[in-house]
């Protein structure tokens, strides 16, 4: 593979594969099947590994990875891994904390990218969502700007190389990058995108301040129960997706893939299937035509898989906004 095809540069000079392998799963799947799976995709070519605190897989997708670099297959060098700040984290003085627990169960030094996994803060505690006798979940009030001076501080201590955000929108963006004594911009926005809810003008926002999109949910999600409805609609079968793929011998996914990769999004492939995670990384071996990403761009219709509506009266709630 023709590794220039392979990098982004970042604004702050360091470089992020363009596609990168999804650790999220539900609750029910037992851990092992991480372990099992991030190895096959660092086997099968995958050397950007996105993951977070609130996976709770760390320990499992690190010792995936630590096994790698003792087979010799790669050096950590060579693996480009991401982890993101829990919002229960989110006060100042707890930031570094997040990261520090992540690293410990990673046991790794540093990690490659560090995000702020939402704008919505919740109380801090070990429950992942603080919840009240009602059942309603408790929110925290932090301005986000504080939150990210603390960022900044982890990059300096060089346990992150590069830092950036998720779920913002570009209001939310807006705020970091007007705060007075920005030390360094955020270097993506890790968001929800696929046909079906392309981000054009987030896109758009985010290439004009030198910002990369990183797009999760790119195949539809996996539809698990906890975070999407059951009635949602199937993005792989869609018929002018699979119209489209039969058409260029490709599977729906990888026209799904592709279709970011041409926009200049970083794209995210989630699966613990061994057949899928290899099929996956052929995404670089074709390209679609002028035609093909117009038809693909007449799919969207703004609608999201994961819109965390139970949070929806959350101050800093990020979906309600256009863009």
């Amino acid at each position: 593979m023709n590794s220039k095809h392979q990098y982004v540069e970042l604004n702050d000079g360091h470089f992020i594969p363009r596609l990168g392998f999804g650790t999220y799963k539900p609750q029910e799947v037992p851990n092992s099947k991480t372990i099992e799976a991030t190895k096959i995709a660092i086997e099968a070519g995958f050397r950007h590994i996105d993951c977070a605190y609130a996976y709770q897989v760390e320990e499992e997708v690190g010792l995936a990875i630590r096994s790698k670099i003792a087979d010799g297959t790669v050096k950590r060098e060579d693996i480009f891994y991401t982890s993101k700040l829990w919002s229960t984290f989110h006060r100042p003085e707890l930031v570094q904390s997040c990261l520090e627990k992540s690293l410990k169960k990673l046991n790794f030094d540093y990690v490659d990218l560090y995000l702020i996994h939402s704008p919505m803060e919740l109380k801090p505690g070990e429950e992942l969502f603080p919840k009240d006798e009602n059942g309603k979940t408790i929110y925290d009030h932090v301005d986000l700007c504080a939150v990210w001076e603390a960022m900044e501080k982890c990059k300096d201590a060089g346990l992150a190389k590069s830092i950036g955000v998720s779920n913002f929108n570009h209001r939310q963006l807006e705020m970091i990058l007007n705060k007075p004594g920005l030390k360094y911009k955020p270097v993506c926005n890790q968001v929800e995108c696929h046909v079906y809810h392309n981000q054009r003008k987030l896109l758009d926002f985010c290439k004009s301040k030198d910002i990369v999109l990183v797009a999760y949910g790119a195949l539809g999600t996996q539809r698990y129960k906890e975070c999407v409805d059951q009635n949602s609609p199937v993005l792989l079968d869609d018929p002018v997706l699979c119209a489209l793929a039969k058409k260029r011998k490709r599977s729906p996914a990888l026209i799904a893939l592709r279709y970011q990769l041409q926009r200049g999004v970083v794209v995210l492939a989630q699966s613990l299937k061994e057949n899928e995670i290899k099929e996956n990384i052929q995404v670089f071996d074709f390209e679609l035509t002028e035609e093909d990403m117009k038809v693909l761009d007449g799919l969207n219709r703004n609608f999201c898989y994961v819109a965390m509506q139970f949070m929806s009266d959350h101050p800093n709630y990020p979906f309600a906004d256009e863009y």
